[in-house]
């Protein structure tokens, strides 16, 4: 049970770190192509790689008919509306402003839980997540206090917001009865389809008479093999074994590693200021978590009560 647990916490923790390096690697790809030939490519490569996976060890799973409309609302969300937030919103603001706007996915996504799943809303969580979210403040914001970004922006970073919490609550109704390499297949298979029009129409004719650039599309794949992909996998096992809450809890640490990787790949600032933020971040993960592990055994005897009782 302890090791089962270490890998659950072990997951959430390195989906939040692949997705951290996404909003870097937007930046990058962006020098060289538009944001839904991003976006497609991206989704592309994941969905061939997930694919190829999971029909090599005969894991790859149809959708039931009764499911496939779950399936298509939770490609909707995430990764079509999520990233059309995200990658746009990416073109207007800087990298550590949108993590912290992502950094509030927890503090909605208990009302959210609680109306669609149920899942308990306790106290210390949220004292938890406010208080880790206090920290993030301290890690993207300067010296003064000052939220200096574009409305636009922030508007469209918020957006993605709400679709991956609206992408949580669908997604575990799906965990139940799919595998974690089938849900990530389908949903970058519809996404791609959900995306190609706006491509075709949009794009298209950008990507064609523009020359290859090499470091983009170097970037584009890192996005698609370990945020696309690997973050996915991780997420939907955290999701699996932790419930909602608890898995979304650790997006809090994005901006902490955004702006670690900020400072030793774009060499921007880290002072005293963020590294007390870091700490605080941490500490708000732990507070969490505490009420959570205190009545983990009661919450197991009612998990198997009503496993008995279906």
């Amino acid at each position: 049970m302890k090791n089962k647990n270490f890998l659950a916490y072990a997951s959430a923790l390195g989906a939040a770190f692949f997705w951290s390096f996404s909003f870097i690697w937007f930046k990058i790809a962006y020098l060289g192509y538009e944001p839904i030939t991003v976006v497609i490519f991206r989704l592309a490569i994941s969905a061939v790689l997930m694919g190829v996976i999971a029909g090599a060890l005969k894991r790859f799973q149809l959708p039931a008919k009764k499911d496939i409309w779950l399936f298509i609302l939770m490609s909707l969300f995430e990764p079509f509306l999520y990233f059309i937030g995200e990658s746009y919103g990416l073109m207007y603001i800087s990298s550590t402003v949108a993590a912290v706007i992502v950094a509030t996915i927890p503090l909605f996504t208990p009302v959210a839980a609680w109306f669609f799943h149920r899942e308990k809303v306790r106290w210390m969580n949220i004292v938890g997540l406010l208080f880790s979210f206090i920290g993030v403040g301290l890690v993207v914001l300067n010296g003064s206090f000052r939220f200096d970004a574009s409305p636009l922006g922030v508007a469209l970073e918020f957006m993605a917001v709400f679709a991956a919490i609206s992408y949580s609550i669908v997604l575990r109704s799906l965990v139940g009865r799919y595998n974690t390499m089938s849900i990530i297949a389908w949903q970058n298979i519809i996404g791609v389809v959900m995306f190609l029009p706006l491509w075709l129409g949009f794009e298209f004719q950008d990507f064609i008479s523009k020359p290859f650039h090499p470091q983009a599309f170097r970037a584009i794949v890192f996005l698609a093999v370990f945020s696309s992909t690997l973050g996915f996998v991780f997420f939907t096992q955290a999701i699996r074994n932790l419930g909602v809450n608890l898995s979304n809890t650790f997006i809090n640490l994005i901006p902490v590693f955004v702006a670690i990787l900020s400072f030793f790949i774009l060499k921007d600032n880290l002072g005293i200021q963020q590294i007390v933020g870091i700490v605080i971040v941490v500490s708000g993960l732990f507070l969490a978590q505490i009420r959570q592990r205190r009545k983990k055994s009661s919450l197991g005897t009612m998990e198997f009560s009503t496993q008995r009782k279906g």
